[in-house]
């Protein structure tokens, strides 16, 4: 219609991440998305530093998605566990899951997130890493078995998703639960909205 081009619509949003939580977690911000998972080798390294390591990961999603898509505002995200001097990435089987409950088990573990936002169109690149900790009881070995027969863990970094069977593993938290789940709502609202999709 003429006399309304100058009012710009803004640019379709991308998640470039294959998770149902992350997914979920977007859509409760009210911007309409699309699903994009980016189709990368991230790096997961158990000695990388797992800041470093969620930020570039995040940033290799969005770059890759961005560049097929110069139009939109993508955004990548990528999470980890970290204890002692330890990433735990997602388990390759149920075998490592408990390896990996058995390691949380009694301690304290950071999780960390990286979030990328990028936009070739106008050269926007936004990126911004996020930390909570995690706090685990003593977990006997009939609980593990437990809780990896109720949640299905080798999609999750840790072996284990914070929102499912809580009261099994957890015994508290400090920080944004959003981050623990996958992505953190309070720095994606901050980021979205300087990349003007929110107001």
């Amino acid at each position: 219609m003429k006399g309304h081009s100058i009012m710009q619509m803004p640019s379709p949003l991308i998640l470039a991440s294959a998770s149902p939580r992350r997914r979920e977690l977007l859509g409760q911000l009210g911007v309409p998305f699309t699903v994009l998972p980016a189709e990368v080798v991230e790096h997961e390294a158990p000695d990388a530093d797992p800041r470093a390591m969620v930020l570039h990961n995040a940033a290799l999603k969005a770059d890759w998605i961005a560049a097929r898509h110069p139009d939109a505002t993508v955004l990548g995200a990528d999470t980890t566990v970290f204890v002692g001097n330890t990433v735990l990435n997602k388990p390759a089987d149920a075998a490592e899951a408990r390896a990996m409950l058995r390691l949380l088990s009694g301690s304290t573990h950071t999780v960390f997130t990286g979030l990328a936002v990028r936009r070739v169109g106008d050269g926007l690149k936004l990126d911004q890493g996020v930390a909570s900790e995690v706090v685990f009881k003593v977990l006997t070995a009939a609980v593990i078995e437990e809780y990896l027969a109720k949640v299905h863990t080798l999609d999750k970094a840790g072996g284990y998703a914070i929102q499912e069977q809580t009261d099994l593993i957890v015994a508290g938290y400090r920080g944004q639960l959003t981050n623990i789940i996958g992505l953190p709502l309070e720095e994606t609202k901050q980021l979205l909205t300087r990349a003007g999709l929110l107001a």
